[in-house]
């Protein structure tokens, strides 16, 4: 008897914990907007320190990566409060959130001062921004138990390696295929798979076993 109430015990720890895991995916998919809008950011920030928008040398140099990253952060910290007033957090969520606080945290004066100073190179940039984004890619698909955005940590990770050993124009092109796909191709899977979600749970709040 004893023996039968353990089993069911450990049975229902087990399913608290695959649906755990399951929400939290569910979260992380309803954040998909959130993965393009720094995807769009980064290819802004490219563009403009690149010559493409035009303007003085000094504001491409100097202006282009401080200005677009604190404009995303305030940006995207105003959407993001918005959406956690209508989604309720759970302890999972509240974890996977806190991976990205501090990878956010953890680049933003970096990134700001190498561009503030005028030091930032491609090499420089793309080996920081892979290491950092493919760091958070890894650890919250191991939490979540997600093949695919692993499959992103290690895109961003390479891309941040190889950067290293590429030529300036090569390790441009390669950041700019890693922020395509683990960015825009990523959150856009999010979104779509979100709202598939909310369609068939009907208020949206369902967990996903995907």
């Amino acid at each position: 008897m004893t023996e039968n109430m353990e089993g069911l015990e450990l049975k229902d720890r087990l399913n608290l914990i695959e649906n755990m895991i399951a929400e939290g995916r569910r979260g992380t998919e309803s954040w998909g907007w959130a993965f393009v809008f720094w995807g769009v950011a980064y290819y802004i920030a490219i563009a403009w320190s690149s010559g493409g928008f035009g303007g003085p040398t000094w504001s491409r140099n100097y202006l282009a990566w401080p200005v677009t990253m604190i404009g995303g952060v305030v940006l995207s910290w105003i959407l993001a409060a918005r959406k956690s007033r209508k989604q309720p957090a759970t302890t999972i969520g509240r974890s996977i959130g806190s991976v990205w606080a501090g990878m956010g945290i953890s680049t933003f004066p970096i990134m700001f001062a190498l561009g503030f100073s005028g030091r930032m190179d491609t090499h420089t940039a793309v080996a920081i921004i892979g290491a950092m984004l493919g760091a958070a890619n890894m650890t919250s698909s191991i939490i979540l138990k997600w093949k695919m955005q692993f499959a992103c940590g290690v895109v961003w990770l390479t891309t941040g390696a190889a950067s290293c050993f590429l030529s300036e124009n090569q390790a441009g092109i390669l950041f700019l295929v890693a922020i395509f796909f683990c960015q825009i191709v990523f959150g856009i899977y999010g979104m779509i798979a979100d709202s598939r979600k909310q369609k068939v749970n009907g208020t949206g709040q369902g967990v996903s076993h995907a």
